[in-house]
C-alpha cells in the first residue's frame, strides 16, 4: 500500500487519536499552511458569501471565524476528532453562521447529494495521504466531496502535493472536475532581490499531462499549491484532460 511520502513523518495524520490527542495536549488555535488573509483572494474568486460551504477536517483553525467575519454566511465544519469539534462548538457557539459536527470525511453520507456550493481542504487531504490506506482513502474522500458538489460547485484544495502527485487524484472522471491550478509562498517568504514580479494570483499554466512546465522554477521551495476544482457538467467535461492514476506518486 503506497503513501504519499514526501512530507510525512512517523505521525500516521489519518489516525483520529493522534489528533484527538494532539488538540487535547495543544488546545488554543491552529492554522495549517495558511491564514485566510492570504486565502481570501481566491475564496472571494470562487465561493460567494452567500453560498452554503463545507470546511473539511476544520481542526482548530479559525479559517471560518475570518470568513464568517468577511461576510461568509454559512460554513458547516467538519472533523474526524471529537476533542476538536467538542472544542470549537463551545468556542463559537454564538456564532450562528458556524456550525460544527464530528465527521469522517470518508463517509458524508449525513449529507445528501449536491448540498454544499463550495468544500475547502486545508490539509485534509494530505494528512489522508500520510495514512497506511492512503489510495483507498484519497478515493473515498474525493469521492465523497464531489458528490456533495453542486454543479457549477468548488472544491478549493489547498495542500503542499504538487501536481505530478495530486492530479492523478483529482482528474479521475467520476468526480467531473475542471482544475485551475495556483501557486503562493509559505508564510513569511521573501523574494530574493531580482525575482520575478509575476502575481501569485494568476493561474499556473500546466502541460496536456497536468504537469508544472519543464521550465517552471518554484520561488519558494515550499510553495503551497492551491486547485480549484470545478463540478462540471457532461459539456464541459467532455473537454477535460484524464491523467492516469499511477502507484508511484499515490
Amino acid at each position: 500500500m503506497y503513501r504519499d511520502v514526501s512530507s510525512c513523518n512517523s505521525y500516521n495524520y489519518g489516525d483520529a487519536l493522534y489528533w484527538d490527542a494532539r488538540y487535547i495536549q495543544e488546545g488554543g488555535s491552529f492554522d495549517w499552511y495558511q491564514r485566510y488573509v492570504a486565502l481570501r483572494p481566491f475564496v472571494r474568486k470562487y465561493i460567494s458569501t452567500n453560498s452554503r460551504v463545507l470546511m473539511v477536517g476544520c481542526g482548530n483553525a479559525v479559517m471560518s471565524e475570518d470568513m464568517a467575519k468577511d461576510g461568509y454566511e454559512d460554513i458547516m465544519n467538519i472533523d474526524v476528532s471529537s476533542v476538536a469539534i467538542d472544542l470549537m462548538k463551545k468556542k463559537y457557539d454564538h456564532v450562528p453562521q458556524l456550525k460544527y459536527m464530528e465527521m469522517d470525511v470518508r463517509d458524508m453520507s449525513f449529507f445528501p447529494d449536491e448540498s454544499f456550493d463550495g468544500v475547502i481542504d486545508k490539509g485534509t487531504l494530505d494528512s489522508l495521504m500520510c495514512g497506511t490506506d492512503a489510495p483507498i482513502s484519497a478515493a473515498r474522500m474525493l469521492g465523497e466531496v464531489s458528490r456533495l458538489l453542486k454543479p457549477g460547485g468548488i472544491y478549493m484544495l489547498i495542500t503542499y502535493g504538487d501536481p505530478s502527485v495530486r492530479m492523478p487524484h483529482l482528474s479521475r472522471p467520476a468526480y467531473s472536475w475542471k482544475t485551475v491550478l495556483y501557486i503562493i509562498p509559505r508564510p513569511g517568504f521573501e523574494k530574493p532581490a531580482g525575482s520575478s514580479t509575476k502575481s501569485n494570483l494568476e493561474p499556473i499554466p500546466t502541460t496536456d499531462k497536468g504537469l508544472l512546465p519543464p521550465d517552471y522554477v518554484l520561488e519558494d521551495p515550499d510553495s503551497h499549491f492551491i486547485y480549484v476544482c470545478k463540478k462540471t457538467d457532461d459539456t464541459e467535461l467532455s473537454n477535460a484532460t484524464v491523467y492516469p492514476l499511477k502507484a508511484d506518486v499515490l
